[in-house]
């Protein structure tokens, strides 16, 4: 690793764990850099600001995340519909865990919501490019039925927004957001299939997920 991304990765490390233990409006620049024994101009060659570190400290995250959810769109051994559930279903399970295990995530998300919107939407688009790709493929098979699939994508990815950051708009623990999640799934599957009605038994099974993201809550405007 070049000595340039060595420092930086260091730089990330302590300031997650400036992040985590004291959060991070309480966290300065100066202090991360004195954690590194380094000067804060030293600190500032590498990232301009305190949100510029947080946002390497998402991006990351997603990218880990995203390659998780790429990898269930893309399994072939499962139908269109069960990769697009379980698409969903992993996303809430992932952000719940991650949430529960570090609830300063919670801040760190809502600080990069407000000051870097555009972040924000770059991410839900690259999700929707995932849901797209499905619906597509459904049609294709004949298990989805729709007209107009960015349509479709956009508003599916909406409808679905409550179990993407669980704990920004309910207090329920996980057992009782499977139950609300299996419901909603369902009726969106079964319109999704339409005629073709080839979702009519959408089950969701319990997945097993990593606890390995940064999720904001919704897109905003920029």
């Amino acid at each position: 690793m070049p000595a340039k991304d060595a420092m930086r990765q260091r730089i990330l490390d302590a300031a997650k764990k400036r992040f985590k233990h004291y959060g991070y409006a309480k966290t300065s620049m100066a202090e991360i850099a004195a954690d590194l024994q380094m000067s804060p101009g030293n600190l500032y060659r590498y990232f301009p600001g305190k949100i510029d570190i947080a946002l390497a400290i998402a991006d990351d995250s997603y990218e880990i995340r995203h390659d998780h959810l790429a990898e269930i769109a893309h399994d072939g051994s499962k139908s269109t519909i069960e990769r697009l559930r379980d698409l969903f279903h992993a996303d809430m399970v992932e952000t719940y865990k991650t949430i529960e295990h570090d609830p300063r995530t919670f801040e760190l998300a809502a600080i990069i919501k407000t000051e870097r919107p555009e972040w924000v939407n770059n991410q839900l688009k690259r999700e929707r490019e995932l849901i797209n790709a499905l619906l597509t493929e459904g049609n294709q098979s004949g298990e989805f039925d729709v007209e107009d699939v960015d349509f479709a994508a956009e508003m599916l990815q909406s409808a679905m927004m409550k179990f993407r950051y669980p704990q920004l708009w309910s207090n329920l623990k996980l057992p009782a957001l499977e139950r609300e999640f299996n419901g909603v799934a369902r009726l969106l599957l079964v319109g999704l299939a339409g005629r073709a009605g080839t979702a009519r038994e959408c089950h969701v099974e319990p997945a097993r997920a990593p606890a390995s993201a940064i999720l904001p809550p919704r897109e905003v405007a920029a």
